[in-house]
């Protein structure tokens, strides 16, 4: 891919030590699904790059989901404050379905404060080109604007447009190979290109890996042979493609001399799908509020300013990016985010927690969540009830609380009422109410199945 130095134009350029951005995301990779965690598939750069940075125990995201996941972290509010809480729809969508354009994103912030902005990959935040990337902070673009994608380069309904883009033209599918191999080579290109300019730069780089479909090539399904579970060794192909693109990104900025000024964050957008993935040792999975379903896979590397080696063991969020970025940046954020500086944490020029609260809700009556320090409420739409949990004492959320513990469920009822008083309803609808009834039901159906053959008055 050719970039053309002149089209990085922007006349208010910073010529200071401005540290490089670069944010990646996967999509739908569980706690489980990388080394650092002691996942059986192998993800050697991202935990080089753990090593080198702060690994985060309890960081979550703000939805259990993809878009509203996203939206969250490029704003860095609770995106209930918005109306941006369900995924795009999939069918007809409106030309006002997407991330609203009055709610400033961390790559306009940065793109009006000097930075040469990139997004490669999934956009997801509106399927009218009126929200797509470049008209979001964005110089460049390089991905699709869905949900999610053929790795192959094939085209949704066979037109182009449902494809892969470079700032809003198709690309031809001919020129296109595995769509994780062509991301990781975008990135590389654009950091080449931009590391000539005299500015800063900002890239957004969201994998569709791992999401659905599970397509990858043999040379990356050769490197899960070990996994017996056929399944699971398919969806980690997918990982290890990811992480040796990673791999070679982080090798361009060491070679560009560009490494130790450059904020690495990487995080996956929610948890595990359930198609091989996997969020153990957490309960739950992708769409729920159960832990696996919000806690991800969390690493801030910046080997200028930040520890390395290092687990930072208190709740941070998604929503913290874009203050935290800012502060790097040594630039004021003038409009009100939830997200909070995470710089002072960090390098224990703070103490305390950065958060003693944080809220999770779906529009559609299919739960909500709050974590108030160590205790979680949750009402769970797949179960049609209310859990309360010890984060502290019980993290795996095996031992249900509301029943003995009616205070603190009552206290932590009338946070979450008085947050949700703060927020607007959804600007559209997803079907996630009417599918996790499904799903509970299925669930129920292996339940059921599995004591069939029970015999009557046996000792339990």
């Amino acid at each position: 891919m050719t970039i053309a130095l002149n089209s990085l134009g922007n006349d208010h350029k910073r010529k200071s030590k401005s540290p490089n951005i670069l944010i990646i995301v996967s999509d739908d990779q569980g706690w489980a699904d990388v080394g650092f965690h002691g996942s059986d598939i192998p993800t050697p750069n991202l935990d080089a790059l753990a090593k080198n940075g702060i690994t985060f125990s309890q960081g979550y995201v703000s939805h259990p989901y993809c878009s509203p996941s996203r939206a969250g972290l490029l704003s860095g509010r609770y995106q209930q404050k918005f109306g941006h809480e369900n995924n795009i729809p999939y069918v007809n969508p409106t030309d006002n379905d997407g991330l609203p354009l009055d709610e400033q994103l961390l790559s306009e912030f940065l793109q009006e404060n000097g930075y040469q902005t990139c997004a490669i990959g999934k956009w997801h935040l509106g399927d009218h080109p009126r929200f797509w990337p470049n008209n979001r902070g964005f110089n460049h673009w390089f991905g699709f604007y869905g949900g999610h994608s053929d790795y192959w380069g094939n085209y949704k309904n066979n037109d182009p447009i449902h494809g892969i883009l470079k700032d809003g033209k198709p690309v031809d599918k001919e020129e296109l190979t595995y769509l994780t191999d062509d991301f990781s080579t975008a990135a590389i290109n654009y950091i080449e290109a931009y590391t000539k300019s005299d500015s800063p730069f900002f890239m957004y780089l969201a994998y569709n890996a791992p999401h659905a479909p599970i397509q990858a090539p043999k040379k990356y399904l050769n490197k899960v042979s070990h996994i017996e579970d056929g399944e699971r060794a398919a969806y980690a192909s997918l990982v290890v493609g990811m992480d040796i693109g990673i791999g070679k990104i982080v090798q361009k900025l060491k070679e560009e001399n560009v490494y130790e000024n450059t904020i690495i964050i990487f995080l996956s957008d929610n948890g595990p799908h359930i198609m091989g993935a996997s969020g153990y040792p957490f309960r739950g999975h992708k769409g729920m509020l159960f832990e696996a379903g919000i806690r991800v896979p969390f690493i801030i590397s910046w080997p200028e300013q930040l520890p390395s080696d290092t687990t930072y063991d208190v709740p941070i969020s998604s929503l913290d990016l874009f203050p935290t970025v800012a502060s790097a940046a040594k630039l004021k954020v003038k409009k009100k985010v939830d997200g909070v500086d995470l710089l002072p944490f960090l390098t224990e020029k703070q103490n305390g927690d950065p958060h003693k609260t944080l809220y999770w809700r779906y529009s559609d009556g299919a739960g909500y969540a709050i974590r108030h320090k160590n205790y979680k409420l949750i009402y769970s739409g797949y179960k049609e009830k209310h859990f309360l949990f010890d984060l502290d004492k019980d993290p795996y959320e095996t031992n249900d609380l509301f029943d003995s513990e009616k205070q603190v469920a009552q206290k932590l009822s009338q946070m979450y009422k008085d947050w949700n008083g703060e927020t607007v309803p959804a600007k559209w609808q997803d079907p996630h109410a009417e599918n996790v009834l499904k799903e509970e039901k299925k669930r129920q159906y292996f339940i059921d199945k599995a004591s069939k053959g029970e015999k009557q008055n046996q000792d339990s």
